[in-house]
């Protein structure tokens, strides 16, 4: 039978355990809480003033008006704001799946590579370093109708170089085009996936399939899966946030013909053009709702193609 003194050790441990609990917890908090702060006045904040200043007529000179939804109706009678909304959406369905394809062969080269990997690692991550300015600025010396170096090359090869700054029916492309150009985040994304892939699986699909194809499609890109969420995710998010490459490529009208003209152009346009701060507010507000919805709908659907680790199904 254990004595008094062994009944109140026992009885001291819990506590000291709870104790220590408490206070690794004070201790994480404490460590979160330069990151909590930020969120709150640089996140959350900002995005509750933008609901607020949505719902009245803010000119910036002057004190705010409440008009309720009156913005939000203005925006489905805005014919600029269809064709934005319809060019950012194409745009965002022609360049997210073309540069997760691109990034993910790109990250399969470099997986193999055993020379000089990290040279030519540094080398597909510098252009993610320059100025979305300056890469725009790059593209359009290089896709000049008059003297650009890729028309030169296509009419020497034969083939009829397209007019890709001034033609409305292939502008956009060259906005997927210039939005291929930093594949550097995703394919190191990629790359560090694939070099996470355990070498005995590895062995294990050489020896039960010799085709490369099949053990890429079966056991390459199942295990890479919460890669494909990440990279799909983000591209989703910043190709509905394009701004930069489109107003240095087509200006604040979307030249030529409007082809140009993305949803942020307009709402950059409605804010700092026209200085009808509320409407721009009513426009990020659906832009965010739009983006979180599909958000949630990819990580709705990515449970029955994500595999996690040790993921039971």
């Amino acid at each position: 039978m254990a004595d008094s003194g062994e009944i109140a050790a026992g009885a001291t441990l819990p506590r000291r355990r709870r104790k220590a609990g408490r206070a690794e917890a004070r201790a994480g908090v404490l460590f979160a809480l330069p990151w909590i702060i930020a969120l709150v006045v640089f996140t959350l904040v900002p995005l509750i003033l933008t609901f607020v200043i949505a719902q009245t007529k803010f000119q910036i000179i002057g004190l705010p008006t409440w008009v309720g939804l009156a913005n939000y109706e203005a925006m489905l009678k805005d014919p600029a704001v269809w064709t934005s909304a319809r060019n950012s959406a194409l745009y965002a369905v022609l360049s997210v799946p073309i540069k997760l394809v691109l990034a993910l062969i790109l990250a399969l080269l470099l997986n193999r590579v055993t020379r000089l990997a990290g040279f030519y690692r540094t080398v597909f991550y510098l252009p993610f370093l320059m100025p979305a300015v300056s890469g725009a600025i790059v593209f359009m010396l290089l896709l000049s109708p008059t003297g650009g170096p890729v028309n030169l090359i296509l009419g020497a090869l034969g083939f009829d170089a397209p007019d890709w700054l001034r033609d409305p029916s292939v502008a956009l492309w060259t906005l997927v085009l210039l939005s291929l150009w930093p594949l550097g985040v995703e394919t190191l994304v990629f790359l560090g996936g694939l070099q996470n892939i355990p070498r005995d699986v590895q062995e294990a699909a050489e020896l039960d399939s010799p085709k490369a194809w099949h053990r890429l499609v079966w056991i390459t890109l199942p295990l890479i899966t919460p890669m494909i969420l990440f990279n799909l995710v983000i591209g989703i998010i910043s190709s509905f946030q394009v701004f930069v490459q489109a107003i240095v490529i087509g200006g604040t009208t979307g030249t030529p013909a409007e082809s140009t003209l993305m949803y942020m152009v307009v709402l950059y346009r409605a804010a700092f053009r026209y200085f009808n701060i509320g409407y721009a507010a009513a426009m990020a507000t659906v832009l965010f709702v739009v983006v979180l919805l599909l958000t949630l709908l990819v990580f709705r659907t990515a449970r029955s193609w994500v595999y996690y680790e040790g993921e039971s199904r």
